[in-house]
C-alpha cells in the first residue's frame, strides 16, 4: 500500500526523527499544563483555609484535615501530568 502512494502520487510517507522529536517536545508542553492548573488549585484551597480560619477558629482541626486532604489530591494530579510529560519525552 505505502510502495502504491509513492508510485503513484510521488509522496515519501516517512517520517523525519526531527519531526518527531519537536512533536515529542509539544506534547511534553501539553502535558505539563497541569502543572499550571495544580498551582491554581492549591492557591485555592489555601486561600479558601485562610478564609475558613477566620470565619471558624474553633473548627481549626477539621478545617486543616480538608485542606492537607485536598492539597494531597491536587498535588498528585500535577504530579501525574508531570509523569506523563517525562514518558512522552524519555520514553
Amino acid at each position: 500500500m505505502v510502495n502504491l502512494f509513492q508510485e503513484t502520487l510521488g509522496i515519501s510517507l516517512s517520517v523525519d526523527s526531527s519531526f518527531l522529536t519537536a512533536f515529542k517536545y509539544v506534547g511534553a508542553g501539553s502535558a505539563t499544563i497541569s502543572v499550571a492548573g495544580s498551582a491554581i488549585g492549591i492557591g485555592l484551597i489555601f486561600g479558601c483555609l485562610i478564609l475558613a480560619f477566620v470565619r471558624n477558629p474553633k473548627q481549626n482541626g477539621p478545617i486543616f484535615n480538608y485542606a492537607m486532604f485536598g492539597f494531597a489530591l491536587t498535588e498528585a494530579l500535577a504530579l501525574f501530568g508531570l509523569m506523563m510529560a517525562f514518558l512522552i519525552l524519555f520514553a
